[in-house]
């Protein structure tokens, strides 16, 4: 009777071996999809590159510039120092996406809706509406960016796109942030220069055609 109750604990334990060994590779299998999805996920067909001489923004799709929007860096200029506010420079990435679905004009206080809408222009408001494309920056130039809330945003002040206005964020019309928004995901590179858009041009293929101003 020993031996044979010393046999079914042993294969009482093998059976619990086993399942613990399934269970983790398991876990392993599942972690290993989740983090090829993520890696599968980035963004590496979009590229925007902002001029900030001319204050415009160039989508490029597989190296077509199919997209131009006005829109505005700090009017401090550019720099990465933090409370500077300043626009950093230099290559960064889109790392978080943030209001997809709001309706236009949705005011977000950080980053999350208030409940309150603001329509273009509306007198003495200068809030983040609409969108918000979260970055982090790439190089020593611009690490800061993401601790630093530095953002491509919508803003109610639309009148003043076209000129350094911003705090150090990137700002666009709610309704061109949101088509942006559809149109590019997470891990898109974004390129703040001092190049003018007639110097980025050139370098990039062009759709045929005149490329859509926003």
């Amino acid at each position: 009777m020993a031996r044979l109750g010393a046999n079914l604990e042993g294969i009482k334990m093998k059976r619990i071996a086993n399942m613990t060994w399934t269970s983790i590779a398991v876990v392993l299998l599942l972690l290993t999809q989740t983090a090829c999805s993520t890696l599968t996920a980035l963004d590496t067909r979009h590229q925007l590159i902002v001029s900030v001489p001319d204050q415009k923004m160039i989508l490029l799709e597989n190296g077509t510039a199919v997209a131009t929007y006005t829109i505005s860096t700090a009017k401090k200029g550019i720099g990465d120092t933090p409370d500077s506010y300043k626009t950093p420079g230099g290559k960064m990435e889109v790392a978080e996406k943030i209001g997809a679905g709001s309706a236009t004009g949705t005011v977000f206080k950080d980053r999350k809706p208030t409940g309150e809408i603001v329509g273009p222009d509306a007198p003495g408001r200068d809030p983040v509406v609409t969108r918000i494309l979260w970055l982090r920056g790439l190089e020593e130039q611009n690490k800061n960016a993401y601790p630093r809330f530095i953002y491509i945003h919508g803003t109610p002040q639309e009148s003043l796109l076209g000129n350094p206005a911003s705090y150090g964020c990137i700002r666009m019309r709610s309704a061109d942030v949101a088509e942006l928004f559809d149109r590019i995901g997470v891990g898109a590179l974004v390129t703040v220069t001092e190049q003018t858009v007639d110097q980025l041009l050139p370098v990039s293929k062009t759709a045929a055609g005149p490329v859509p101003q926003g």
